[in-house]
């Protein structure tokens, strides 16, 4: 008797270590001060001798919908990418400046990348599910970070569905491919797949532009009821769109962050005439 209780225990100290495993040992999370997980510092962006990005400056707030709106091409998704540095794959890319999470320079030599992409998830444009199972799209990042245990999986895996409001649609689905869902399904699924490793961050690049209109105000939903939970940072061509979910909205025109601000005040009240003309409709 005292041995089975021994041997229960061991799985329980398993099963607890299993679940703490993204976990604060071994991929520990950021931590914020003052209101701010991402700051960027006097950041300039080259691909080889353009420069992409010009003395960025701009600080994100935690558990808030910052939004980067702008015409084609003025820099937004590049900011996006930089964030957790996806831009390294870009040959000939290069960051001059700063971009701190939770007071830590991203760029640094030292920087843990294993660490910034766990806490920094990304969404891209269009919906990229892997080729297998509903469910093994969202356990793939948690068997990657040492996840191995199936009662611990189908726990992440319902909770990631439930946080992305897809579990009553997909629990009856889950050992199905997840390249037969609709697109709108499709991109929030690669959502929750994003949960599924608990980001403290979530970059969206423009997440709806290929969606319907039915699809879309499911993700904006989903992102008003994330943001009490984790700071999402969204490119979006679709300025109704930023009026309606952010808290603070960053205008960007040929490479410059001209404004940042209170949604409310960027869209009543933009103190930059490049900005109202923008937002009026005069170009873009």
């Amino acid at each position: 008797m005292k041995e089975k209780k021994i041997k229960e225990s061991k799985e329980e100290k398993e099963e607890k270590k299993e679940k703490g495993l993204f976990a604060r040992k071994q991929v520990p999370p950021f931590r914020f001060e003052n209101g701010v997980a991402i700051n960027v510092k006097d950041m300039d962006l080259f691909y080889g001798d353009f420069k992409a990005l010009k003395k960025i400056n701009m600080a994100m707030p935690e558990k808030k919908i910052t939004a980067m709106i702008g015409p084609s091409g003025c820099g937004k998704s590049t900011l996006l990418k930089s964030l957790n540095r996806m831009n390294d794959l870009v040959e000939g890319c290069r960051v001059e400046g700063e971009i701190t999470i939770g007071g830590e320079n991203i760029y640094e030599k030292t920087a843990d990348l294993a660490r910034l992409r766990k806490n920094v998830g990304m969404v891209f444009q269009r919906p990229n599910p892997f080729a297998m199972s509903v469910y093994d799209n969202i356990a793939y990042g948690p068997r990657t970070f040492g996840i191995k245990k199936k009662s611990v999986l189908d726990e992440i895996v319902e909770r990631s569905l439930r946080n992305a409001a897809m579990w009553e649609e997909l629990k009856d689905r889950l050992g199905k491919s997840a390249l037969g869902l609709s697109g709108g399904q499709q991109q929030r699924l690669c959502i929750a797949r994003a949960l599924a490793v608990e980001p403290q961050i979530l970059l969206m690049d423009e997440p709806t532009s290929a969606l319907d209109p039915i699809s879309t105000g499911k993700i904006e939903e989903l992102c008003e009821e994330l943001r009490d939970k984790i700071t999402i940072v969204i490119v979006t061509h679709n300025m109704q769109q930023a009026a309606r979910i952010s808290d603070k909205t960053a205008f960007f025109l040929l490479g410059e962050m001209v404004e940042m601000g209170d949604t409310d005040q960027v869209f009543s009240a933009p103190q930059d005439k490049r900005t109202e003309d923008y937002i009026t409709g005069r170009f873009g």
